[in-house]
């Protein structure tokens, strides 16, 4: 059962990086987009992984589809299944596990310093990064540690920034998935929507060669711990 299913918020936040990741191993990714009418159920059963990506809404609005992928989560959680969250999927981790999510004293959009804790340096998914990297923001909220949970990153903006709770369950407020690509539409969105998030231009290729290696290197570690169970629960 080498699937994953993926929780998607707008067609223009996608998998990103983590794609050739899952691919490379011969995993297959699922989206199911439950802001969409009509969207049929997933049944968790038939995923070895559950991954929660990024949108433009707040986990506060009255949208009945984030309500619905919260108790995903927890399903997900207390079945062992691996779980990983990206910005707004690390907030619905979460607040799915109690942690209040609110807003950040300011808005994090662009190119600013993550600091790795002590934590990180001996975890099976971020070991090996340096103690500050330069990685890829664009959040106005910040969620609590859930019961439980490891800090394993922050900044000076944000003091929460990454999360671990056992083994098996991963939060980034961040977008290390992000390629120039995917900055660049995001910019146009955000131009588009009428409500601007930012007005400063955004070089989306600024730490791009250093984010692809860190992006192989994070997602890498964690499809492989995705492998490992699959080929565990076959034994």
């Amino acid at each position: 059962m080498r699937r994953v299913l993926a929780f998607r918020h707008v067609p223009f936040e996608g998998l990103g990086r983590i794609e050739p990741e899952l691919r490379e191993r011969g995993i297959q990714a699922d989206y199911a987009d439950l802001y969409q009418p009509g969207a049929p159920s997933p049944d968790l059963a038939n995923y070895a992984a559950l991954i929660v990506l990024g949108g433009p809404m707040s986990i506060h609005d009255d949208l009945d589809h984030l309500r619905r992928e919260e108790s995903y989560i927890r399903e997900a959680i207390a079945r062992g299944t691996p779980v990983l969250g990206v910005c707004l999927g690390a907030q619905l981790i979460a607040h799915s596990l109690g942690a209040e999510v609110r807003k950040n004293p300011v808005k994090e959009i662009g190119w600013f310093e993550l600091n790795l804790t002590t934590a990180a340096q001996h975890d099976p998914v971020f070991a090996g990064l340096g103690p500050r990297e330069s990685v890829f923001h664009w959040h106005g909220e910040m969620f609590d540690l859930p019961a439980g949970a490891e800090l394993l990153a922050s900044s000076r903006r944000c003091a929460n920034q990454a999360f671990r709770i056992g083994r098996n369950v991963y939060g980034f407020q961040f977008h290390l998935e992000a390629t120039p690509e995917m900055i660049a539409n995001w910019c146009r969105e955000d131009e588009r929507s009428g409500d601007r998030e930012f007005h400063d231009p955004i070089d989306s290729h600024a730490h791009a060669a250093r984010l692809a290696v860190l992006s192989h290197l994070v997602f890498g570690r964690w499809c492989d711990n995705v492998v490992r169970r699959v080929i565990a629960e076959r034994a």
